[in-house]
This record gives C-alpha cells, structure tokens and sequence, in this order.
C-alpha cells in the first residue's frame, strides 16, 4: 500500500450524511502516482468522492469521479502521447462483513457482491487509483494508429522457408 498519496477515513469516525472529498494531487504526489501506474508522466489527477454510510444496514456506498491526465508511450509508434481520462465509479462496502462472510456468499449472477473494510478504515487515494487504472488500456496508442504487420521478406521467400515446405521437399 502506498503512503505517499493517501487519505485514510476511519469508518467509526463517519456520521450518516453525506459526505464530500476532494482529492488533487500535488507535484511530488504525482511523480508517485507516475510510479504507480507505470505510466510516462502523470500531468494531473483529481478525485470528487463521495460517501454515505448506513448504520442500520451496515453499508457504506462510495461514489464519484477520477479526472487524470496522462502522458502515455504508444505501443505502435513508441511516441509520447497525452491522453485525459474521466471515470465515475460506484459500489459499496459492508462494514460488517469479513472476507470468510464473502467467501460463504452464493450471489446469483447479476448480485452485487461488497468490498470489504480493513483493519476498521478505507483509503480514499487508493479508491481513486484503482479506478483510474481500471480505464486505462493495457496498450495505449495515439487516435487512429494502427499496427501493421509489414514482412521484412518477399512471398517467395516465405514460401521457400516454410518448414512445411521443406518437409515436402524431403518427402520427394
């Protein structure tokens, strides 16, 4: 877990209404962040999160959006790129449930299954990281770039090193 950009709540200390945090990332925070995600640059990140906790129902939704923008290394050019990005998220927590309760659940398949809460706090810089790395692409490329396969060698030559070819020479 990463100390540098967190902004840890503690469950026992939140009332039942709801509540706003807006997280933005400094400089320093950042070159983190940039570590983090394993990206080229990390230009900006904010988060508006919010929470409503309910006692009677031992639930704690979370919900808002992730604003980031990102300097990114295209896998068909390997040219730098920015790329801005802009996610809102949604779920909840039990804050009763262990992960032996999870575990003993038989959700039906549309059934929405809870994060779970540890050691009594949640941290809201790790929520807005993971979402933003949840809409990130595993291979990032400009707009409109295509990858194309151009073969070093001609058809005839292809053709003279296929194995299969080879095997049929020898067959002869």
């Amino acid at each position: 877990m990463q100390k540098d950009f967190s902004y840890p709540l503690k469950i026992d200390e939140l009332n039942q209404q709801e509540q706003h945090h807006h997280l933005s990332a400094n400089a320093e925070q950042c070159k983190t962040l940039t570590s983090i995600l394993q990206v080229e640059d990390v230009k900006s990140f904010t988060a508006d999160i919010y929470l409503k906790l309910n006692l009677r129902e031992h639930r704690l939704d979370v919900w808002g959006t992730v604003n980031a923008e990102l300097e990114l290394k295209s896998v068909v050019s390997l040219e730098n790129f920015v790329k801005n990005y802009s996610s809102e998220f949604s779920y909840y927590y039990d804050t009763k449930a262990t992960y032996k309760d999870i575990r003993d659940m038989e959700p039906g398949i549309y059934d929405e299954i809870p994060d779970i809460i540890e050691n009594g706090e949640i941290d809201l810089g790790n929520i807005a990281i993971e979402q933003l790395a949840l809409v990130m692409e595993d291979y990032p490329r400009q707009e409109g770039e295509k990858f194309e396969f151009v073969s070093e060698f001609d058809e005839e030559t292809d053709r003279q090193n296929n194995p299969f070819a080879v095997l049929a020479k020898l067959k002869k």
